[in-house]
């Protein structure tokens, strides 16, 4: 994971972009230039629509796709494709923002997400060439170094990255660590392991008989 290095991550203004890797191949950008992303955002929102309706059944709170908190960009130069999505849980008053950032390589696609609140949003964008300059593939392994006659392709192109699943594993992740921080749950369970370490039961050390 990635932190600002100015707070950490207990405060309530702290953010954070958790980093992963899927090996699934070379991602083609050949199609970028053509996707209409206004059109995949309503799909998306039904989609979404369609989820929720099970899990209202299911117990758990709705959930709604608000729409684009920046809509798809990428970069052809750099191979890195981000956008965000703004999210709404149930009656919470704050939506959840989910910003995502790709970055193609020969063999498989960085995942970056942030984990933030909507109100987060202006400060994401100030650091976001930062974040996106610190996610890079070494000599070798990058976009440009693909060989077709050795590599495998991906599956899916440029919008299946975008499109997902309506929550991906990292996005209940970053929900879940937004409400962690936000209640202190995070102190909370740190005490919890430390009087668990001090009240511990310790091994007898009588010989036995």
């Amino acid at each position: 994971m990635i932190f600002p290095a100015n707070m950490t991550p207990f405060e309530a203004e702290s953010w954070a972009v958790t980093v992963e890797y899927q090996q699934d191949g070379y991602v083609s950008d050949e199609d970028a230039a053509e996707i209409d992303y206004q059109h995949m955002l309503q799909q998306m929102k039904q989609d979404t629509a369609d989820v929720s309706k099970e899990r209202v059944k299911q117990g758990y709170e709705p959930i709604a796709l608000v729409g684009w908190a920046a809509t798809p960009f990428y970069d052809q130069a750099a191979h890195k494709l981000h956008w965000a999505k703004e999210i709404r849980f149930g009656d919470n008053e704050i939506n959840t923002l989910n910003y995502n950032i790709r970055v193609l390589g020969r063999k498989g696609v960085l995942v970056l997400n942030f984990i933030a609140g909507m109100e987060q949003l202006p400060e994401i964008n100030q650091n976001l060439d930062t974040v996106l300059a610190l996610a890079a593939f070494d000599t070798g392994a990058t976009y440009t170094d693909f060989n077709p006659e050795l590599d495998q392709v991906a599956a899916y192109g440029l919008g299946a990255l975008v499109a997902g699943k309506v929550l991906a594993k990292t996005g209940f992740l970053a929900l879940a660590l937004v409400f962690l921080k936000k209640f202190g749950v995070f102190i909370l369970l740190g005490l919890g392991v430390l009087l668990r370490k001090l009240f511990a039961k310790k091994p007898s050390s009588a010989t036995p008989n």
